[in-house]
């Protein structure tokens, strides 16, 4: 396989997200840039990967909320690569689409918080993750290159992705960090526990404050963290998992954030395998998590596919790095949906939640300059 890891001297990472098409891959982290074209091999699953790569090959794609359901994973033709993105955000190109209609399902939604809440009440769970869509609908097809483009350039140092689904292109700019390996390194960044961010300085700081001294996002955020460090607890030699979370912003969330680090007993433990034994995390299911996924499957009207899902790259070493599928979205045509979920717990209020889905949906809203209807 090509693999370009060395650019040119004159490129720059800002140069393969505008070389993106639709059809390939396309992923940026702090770590680096990733664009990834062509089918060698199209593969359904993570086991089926693991043992398919050959010494110059990596894997590329996404797997689906369900992971009993098929995966869209990919072996390339030609890997580019190159160092992260600038920090500093850029100014975004317009996305040229003229807005014609949306189509909520918000109403739904507070339905279902209220009857989740029930079941709560019953002690059938502790926690469950509800999501919700939001279709907009163009005049004409979607340029994903526009709206990848855009994503790139407003959150640089996230994780902006594309990957082709076959007749859809999923896209987003994720926050969370599932896992990546390097070597015997291991990282986990697990997320739970969000405020808004706001263009008043003042209404920012008193978000970030209070999400921080919030004990009932806390306790949410403590859950996820400690389902990551016993999921990975059986792979390491070495785990380390700070006491107390940090505060993480993005461009339209604060987070509560837990930098999760450990170091590997037995080198032949791949990424994938790693991916594998971490997802799905309560941060976006819930616990228990069999209980939870039940629930899910009989509140949300729809089927979450490859939202809350993983997506990302493995090479044939073992390393790579896969992100949870959130702040994210499906182009078919000229329907762009979007979703977003929020985190119930008993005393968990249906308008509050519903206002949280709205402030994440806008990681996408604010690349298209648009705002959800009311």
């Amino acid at each position: 396989m090509p693999v370009l890891g060395t650019l040119p001297v004159e490129a720059r990472p800002e140069d393969l997200p505008a070389a993106y098409r639709p059809g390939a891959f396309l992923f940026t982290s702090p770590a680096g840039v990733l664009l990834a074209e062509g089918e060698r091999a199209v593969l359904g699953s993570p086991v089926e990967a693991v043992g398919a790569l050959g010494d110059d090959e990596i894997v590329v794609g996404a797997i689906p909320f369900d992971p009993a359901k098929p995966s869209r994973l990919v072996i390339p033709e030609v890997v580019r690569r190159s160092g992260p993105l600038p920090a500093t955000p850029r100014p975004a190109p317009r996305v040229a689409a003229r807005w014609l209609a949306q189509h909520t399902d918000a109403d739904a939604y507070r339905t279902g918080v209220r009857r989740a809440l029930e079941l709560m009440a019953s002690g059938a769970l502790s926690k469950v993750v509800l999501a919700r869509r939001l279709d907009l609908v163009a005049a004409e097809p979607v340029d994903v290159l526009d709206l990848v483009r855009a994503l790139a350039a407003r959150d640089p140092r996230g994780h902006t992705f594309a990957a082709d689904l076959g007749d859809r292109t999923l896209l987003g700019t994720s926050p969370e960090l599932l896992v990546r390996r390097k070597g015997r390194l291991v990282a986990s960044n697990p997320l739970a526990g969000s405020r808004p961010r706001s263009e008043d300085p003042v209404l920012d700081g008193r978000n970030a404050t209070e999400l921080l001294a919030s004990a009932k996002d806390r306790r949410e955020h403590a859950v996820v963290v400690t389902a990551v460090a016993d999921a990975l607890a059986p792979y390491c030699k070495q785990l380390t998992v700070p006491s107390e979370p940090e505060l993480l912003p993005t461009r339209s969330m604060w987070h509560l954030s837990t930098q999760v680090a450990g170091v590997l007993a037995d080198p032949d433990t791949s990424v994938l395998e790693l991916a594998t034994a971490l997802h799905p995390t309560p941060a976006v299911c819930g616990t228990p998590t069999a209980a939870a996924r039940r629930v899910i499957g009989e509140l949300e009207p729809f089927d979450r596919g490859f939202y809350t899902g993983v997506v990302g790259w493995s090479d044939a070493r073992g390393d790579g790095e896969w992100i949870v599928t959130i702040r994210c979205g499906e182009v078919r045509g000229a329907t762009l949906r979007l979703f977003a979920g929020a985190g119930l717990v008993p005393g968990s209020d249906p308008e509050a939640e519903l206002a949280e889905t709205g402030a994440k949906l806008r990681t996408l809203l604010g690349a298209l300059g648009v705002e959800e209807s009311a």
